[in-house]
């Protein structure tokens, strides 16, 4: 079955919660949800956006995702975050992979 979903950058000034009960209330069934490090300072549209912090989780956050997704029976279908991990700054290049890894190992 197809399920339907968006990107919540489009979302980017309202919380997790809010995105989470819009794609309830307007018949969506998941949501990628952005993860931009929050002291990030990258200008293009939509970059920044980070509506979980994957730095900063602790088992009660963890808990109060899932509770909100279960809520809204709303599921995650990606956890985004689109730097460039080529860059030729290699200081910008680390940063950038291990916000990637962090995104990764999110649980």
């Amino acid at each position: 079955m197809l399920k339907l979903g968006f990107n919540s950058a489009i979302l980017g000034d309202f919380s997790f919660e809010h995105v989470i009960k819009f794609a309830g209330n307007h018949g969506f069934s998941c949501v990628e949800m952005m993860c931009w490090p929050t002291d990030n300072a990258d200008s293009r549209r939509y970059a920044g956006v980070s509506h979980i912090d994957v730095n900063n989780l602790t088992d009660k956050k963890i808990s109060e995702i899932k509770y909100v997704l279960k809520e809204s029976r709303i599921s995650i279908s990606a956890l985004g975050y689109y730097p460039n991990p080529l860059d030729p700054d290699a200081g910008k290049s680390e940063f950038y992979i291990e916000h990637i890894k962090q995104v990764i190992i999110f649980p």
